[in-house]
């Protein structure tokens, strides 16, 4: 499969949901997505509204977490979170969905969670998108399938494989099953790991649509 660096590039999402970034963090992450026209920046909500400032006229937006990193945080903070990030100038907003609740199979808990985000996004800017996080690495394959409908259900745009902060982060299985479960219309995002232009072309050829990387810059210097 040959994809161009442009083509790679708009479909990265160039991260950083380190603790302790700065203000000159986030100022090299905006330059390098608007130089590289990566298709967003994902920070933490605090930094929203800076890197809105940041890429304003890019073309580049930006992306944010809410419910982040655990997804156990309540259905009305995650929906207030995301209601500020997109005051603040978010079009994209990864949220954590409720993990305990899909272990236990409670699908009621779980879609009202997505739902209530959604329609929170939704609200406040009808072209901003919703991607779900699901952490695969805590899940079996019943519970990522149940996990993938009820997102496309709950009317979420992606389906993501992780947050990058638990024992594991994508795999090229969890993309196959994840786009075998969503069918072509929905995106699914492959995210925590990621670092070669390898692992991105793999997942790609799985259904990724979207990667969520923080070695972006790394990744198209490496394509020919």
């Amino acid at each position: 499969m040959k994809i161009t660096k442009s083509k790679l590039a708009g479909m990265i999402d160039h991260t950083l949901l380190k603790p302790v970034a700065v203000h000159e963090d986030i100022i090299t992450l905006c330059a390098e997505a608007r130089e590289y026209k990566f298709a967003a920046v994902c920070v933490n909500p605090y930094w929203v509204p800076f890197a809105a400032e940041q890429l304003a006229g890019s073309g580049v937006a930006v992306c944010t977490v809410v419910g982040f990193p655990l997804g156990a945080t309540s259905t009305v903070a995650k929906a207030g979170e995301a209601v500020r990030a997109v005051q603040c100038g978010a079009l994209e907003v990864d949220m954590v969905l409720n993990i305990g609740a899909v272990k236990e199979q409670r699908a009621d808990v779980v879609l009202d969670d997505i739902r209530a985000v959604v329609k929170a996004v939704h609200a406040q800017h009808p072209a901003a998108i919703t991607k779900v996080i699901i952490e695969t690495c805590y899940l079996n394959r019943e519970q990522k399938i149940l996990a993938c409908r009820l997102a496309a259900q709950a009317g979420a745009h992606f389906v993501k494989t992780s947050t990058g902060f638990g024992p594991g982060g994508a795999t090229v299985e969890d993309v196959a099953l994840m786009r075998a479960i969503v069918g072509p219309e929905m995106g699914v995002k492959a995210s925590g790991g990621i670092k070669t232009a390898g692992q991105v072309l793999a997942m790609i050829k799985a259904g990724a649509g979207r990667i969520g990387a923080s070695a972006g810059v790394d990744i198209i210097g490496a394509m020919e």
